[in-house]
């Protein structure tokens, strides 16, 4: 138990550090917290203590993957139902050209440029395909975004990217079995209930029993994503649609959806956003640095090339084209599952698949460090916080934090 509790004091003192550096230089937190993962496990390396931090414990993996969870119901449930009816066109088109054009253009670039199998390249193009919701969501939150329809709409066709992600991996790597038929409808009929059981509960029970309505979503989350892992699916996916389905009743309750907020980036989300950046192998790239350029280049060349013509059609001011084209070039969540799909399968090599995971790591940062440096279009930033210049709030919180 004093190892359980040194690990995750260390955790948090690098989660603080990085709350700390992303104030002051006024960066995204997830960004940082990637960003110190990476040079911690560079160090640890270099002083051969390589495993200190416990990355691969399972209880670490847990806290990171229910962080991912928990983050990304939070982005459905901000989600304003009657915005995205409007916006379904902008939502579904951006959605789809943002998982086809990476998907195609990144595959080619591994088996023509690289040399990859086809099977490996394949995989990379679903690799490289995602957007992050979580890196995505986690900056809506620091700027203001995601109380903005602008906002709203970048987070839907996210949503559509990465489902386009996830039923490309299936169909490509896994076999579709019973497993998937009982996944699909015991999903349909949980969440065509959800809405209606949460609104009893929190009608009957809610202020009376200590946070019934945190355990009962903290109840599905967990019955569903598990249903998922066993189908061979992944956890976040009916994370997210639960999130969209509760979006209108959330809405009319912002202490709740801000309390569940600091618990997620308070404490869960650190472990997920630092334990990405300890998946880093720096020996790898600087033995093949081209090998990561050219797939980092091609991600996010893909996603420009293919998207920023198709955003003209929806957003006629350039700092606003540039922007959503930029947050939808970046990459984590689905993307790190994928590539850790490949290596235990046996689709890509060790060396391939930390190629993969720099790749998809370096597309959270870059892209958003631009995005947000760059082209950040403050005319859209909500009226209180335009007078910050989207100067990002601690954990992505405000006075709660």
């Amino acid at each position: 138990m004093e190892q359980l509790f040194t690990i995750a004091s260390l955790w948090l003192a690098l989660a603080v550090v990085s709350a700390l550096i992303a104030y002051h230089i006024r960066i995204s937190i997830a960004l940082v917290e990637i960003c110190v993962g990476v040079a911690t496990a560079a160090v640890l390396t270099w002083l051969g203590y390589a495993d200190f931090l416990g990355a691969n414990q399972e209880w670490v993996r847990f806290l990171a993957a229910t962080g991912a969870v928990f983050l990304t119901f939070l982005a459905g449930a901000e989600l304003d139902p009657d915005v995205l009816r409007t916006k379904l066109t902008e939502v579904t088109v951006v959605g789809m050209v943002s998982f086809a054009a990476p998907f195609l253009g990144c595959t080619a670039v591994a088996y023509y440029l690289l040399g990859w199998s086809a099977q490996a390249s394949w995989l990379c193009g679903v690799a490289l395909s995602t957007t992050s919701m979580a890196v995505v969501y986690a900056v809506m939150l620091e700027t203001g975004f995601n109380k903005t329809d602008f906002g709203k709409g970048i987070l839907g066709a996210c949503f559509i990217t990465d489902l386009g992600t996830v039923i490309a991996l299936g169909l490509l790597f896994s076999p579709f079995t019973y497993k998937t038929v009982v996944f699909i409808v015991a999903t349909a009929v949980v969440l065509g209930s959800l809405s209606t059981v949460t609104h009893w509960i929190t009608t009957v029970y809610a202020h009376r029993t200590a946070a019934i309505r945190t355990k009962w979503i903290m109840l599905v989350l967990f019955g569903l994503g598990a249903l998922a892992l066993w189908s061979g699916s992944e956890a976040v996916l009916p994370a997210y649609i639960a999130g969209m389905v509760l979006a209108g009743s959330a809405a009319r309750d912002a202490q709740w959806i801000r309390r569940l907020r600091t618990l997620t980036v308070g404490f869960l989300t650190p472990f997920y956003f630092l334990r990405a950046g300890t998946l880093v192998s720096l020996p790898a790239l600087l033995a093949a640095p081209l090998v990561f350029v050219t797939l980092l280049g091609g991600k996010v060349l893909s996603k420009i090339f293919g998207l920023y013509p198709v955003i003209a059609l929806f957003r006629r001011e350039r700092n606003e084209r540039w922007y959503y084209t930029l947050m939808m070039s970046t990459g984590l969540t689905f993307g790190t599952i994928s590539s850790l799909f490949g290596l235990s399968h046996g689709i890509v090599t060790q060396e391939q698949y930390s190629f993969l995971v720099a790749a998809v790591i370096a597309s959270a940062v870059v892209p958003t460090v631009i995005a947000g440096t760059v082209f950040l279009p403050r005319h859209l930033l909500p009226e209180p916080d335009r007078h910050l210049q989207a100067k990002p709030r601690v954990n992505g919180l405000s006075e709660e934090g």
